[in-house]
């Protein structure tokens, strides 16, 4: 396989597998070097990608695999919590730090779910793959997918309704 025929394949869904990786990582620099990894994990299986139905879903897994791994290596104790800023352009400073704010608390939130929670929520919400996609490559059934999405959008939900009601806390 050529790099140029490669690329038409992997390219379109290159930023995907960082979101995730730094869904699950956090720090943009481990989940750029994530995303570096199965991109070369790819090329290594070029000549086989062709035999994959979705090679997409396959890098997702690969990636999804890959961060869960990196996690609880040693190395995990050295991953920094970087949060990446939001901006609109137009908005008013006022809009841009109330969306800055709601962002963050959404992303700080989703962190602190469990993991099964926290992947299916980003492929579905963040991602917007459909729930046979995750299902595939979660290795989950459809009610399974189904139910945690629910209890991550309600853990989400319930804990930004606190943030809103109490304030910061």
């Amino acid at each position: 396989m050529q790099q140029s025929d490669f690329l038409k394949i992997v390219t379109p869904f290159q930023d995907k597998l960082y979101r995730l990786a730094k869904r699950l990582l956090v720090s943009r620099e481990e989940a750029e070097d994530a995303t570096q990894e199965i991109l070369m994990k790819l090329w290594s299986k070029s000549k086989k990608i062709g035999s994959y139905n979705n090679v997409e879903a396959f890098a997702m897994t690969m990636t999804k695999n890959f961060c869960l791994d990196r996690l609880k290596s040693k190395q995990a104790g050295n991953l920094k919590l970087v949060h990446s800023n939001y901006r609109e352009e137009g908005a008013s400073l006022q809009k841009q730090v109330e969306a800055n704010d709601s962002v963050t608390w959404v992303q700080r939130i989703m962190e602190d779910l469990p993991e099964q929670q926290k992947m299916v929520l980003q492929l579905r919400d963040v991602e917007e793959y459909d729930f046979d996609e995750i299902c595939e490559m979660l290795e989950m059934k459809p009610t399974a997918v189904r139910v945690t999405l629910s209890r991550a959008r309600k853990a989400v939900r319930e804990k930004l309704m606190e943030k809103h009601n109490y304030g910061i806390g």
